[in-house]
C-alpha cells in the first residue's frame, strides 16, 4: 500500500516559497524555524531531489522546486479553504441535519413548529426520517432524533423534554355495549387494539398512588403505528391505551371516551436523543435548543 503524502511538507514548502525566506513561514505558521527545516527536508528526501538552492543571502527553487510549486501552492490553499469552511459551518448554522422521529408524533406536534425553525435559520435543511421504529443514530448517521418511551441506558444523549400522558379510550357506543371498567384489571375480559413499538405491547400496566395494575386485554389488531388503530376505535372495535398527540382530538370532540382518569398508565415521555461525542455542529445544536423550546415542558 503506498503511502499518505506528506500534506504538511507541501504545505510549509509552499509557504516558504510564499514569503521567500524558512524564517518568515516559521513566524507565519507558529512554528519554530528548524521545524519549517525539517519539513522541507523529509519532503526532499520523500521525493528524492532538492527543492531550493541555499545561500546566506538568497534562496531559489530548484527545477524540482519549480515543477511542484504550483501544486504545493493549491495543496495549501484548498486545506485553507476546507478548514475556513469547516469552521463557519461549525460556528453558524448552516447545512443538513439529518433527523429520526417517531411518524405519528411527526405529523402532529413536530410539524406545526417546523416553519418558525426554518424563519430563524434559513440556511439550514433537515431531511427527516418518519418511523415509529428505533433507528440506530449512529449506524445511520443521524444527528438527532425524537423519540416517546422510557428510555433504556445507552450511550446516547438523551434529553427529557416532557411527559407524554396515554389514555385509556374507546367510543362512547362501546363503553355503552360492553361497561365502563371501573379498575385496569375488567379490561382483559375487553377487545384490545395494540400498539407495537413499546415494550411488552400485549400487557397495559397502570399506576395509582402505590397501586399497580397490569392486563393482557383480548387483541383483536397489534400495529405498529397508532394513527391506523383510530378509526376502529372510533368505529367501536375494542380499546387502546394511546398518547395524547394520536387520540387527544378524539377525546375532545367526543368521538372517543377516556376511562380509568384516576389511573394512570406506564409513565412514558418525549426525550431528544443525539449521539455521544462532541462538540456539535452549529446547525445541530439550533435544532436541538429550539425542539427543546417548542416542545418541551407541555
Amino acid at each position: 500500500m503506498s503511502k499518505l503524502p506528506d500534506l504538511e511538507g507541501l504545505a510549509v514548502f509552499a509557504k516558504v516559497v510564499e514569503l521567500r525566506s524558512f524564517a518568515a513561514a516559521a513566524d507565519d505558521l507558529a512554528m519554530s524555524k528548524a521545524t519549517v527545516s525539517k519539513a522541507v527536508t523529509r519532503l526532499e528526501e520523500r521525493l528524492g531531489a532538492r527543492l531550493f538552492n541555499r545561500t546566506s543571502r538568497r534562496l531559489a527553487l530548484t527545477d524540482a522546486g519549480q515543477s511542484l510549486v504550483e501544486r504545493a501552492t493549491r495543496v495549501l490553499a484548498e486545506a485553507q479553504e476546507a478548514e475556513e469552511e469547516a469552521s463557519s459551518q461549525s460556528s453558524a448554522p448552516r447545512g443538513l441535519v439529518r433527523m429520526a422521529v417517531p411518524m405519528s408524533f411527526g405529523v402532529d406536534s413536530l410539524a406545526p413548529v417546523l416553519p418558525d425553525f426554518f424563519a430563524a435559520y434559513p440556511d439550514v435543511s433537515i431531511d427527516l426520517h418518519l418511523s415509529d421504529a428505533t433507528v440506530d443514530l449512529v449506524g445511520m448517521g443521524f444527528d438527532l432524533a425524537l423519540r416517546v418511551a422510557t428510555l433504556p441506558d445507552s450511550s446516547l444523549v438523551a434529553r427529557r423534554l416532557r411527559a407524554v400522558k396515554r389514555h385509556v379510550v374507546a367510543s362512547p357506543a362501546y363503553w355503552d355495549e360492553h361497561g365502563r371498567p371501573m379498575h385496569p384489571a375488567s379490561l382483559a375480559e375487553h377487545r384490545g387494539l395494540t400498539y407495537g413499538h413499546q415494550a411488552a405491547p400485549e400487557t397495559w400496566r397502570f399506576q395509582k398512588g402505590g397501586e399497580e395494575a397490569s392486563v393482557r386485554p383480548k387483541s383483536v389488531i397489534r400495529a405498529n403505528n397508532g394513527d391506523v388503530l383510530v378509526p376502529s376505535l372510533v368505529a367501536g372495535v375494542g380499546v387502546a391505551v394511546l398518547p395524547d398527540f394520536i387520540v387527544g382530538a378524539a377525546v375532545a370532540d367526543g368521538r372517543l371516551e377516556e376511562i380509568l382518569t384516576d389511573w394512570t398508565a406506564s409513565p412514558i415521555a418525549l426525550h431528544l436523543v443525539m449521539p455521544p461525542g462532541g462538540p456539535r455542529p452549529a446547525r445541530v445544536e439550533a435544532l436541538a435548543s429550539y425542539l427543546t423550546k417548542a416542545l418541551g415542558g407541555k
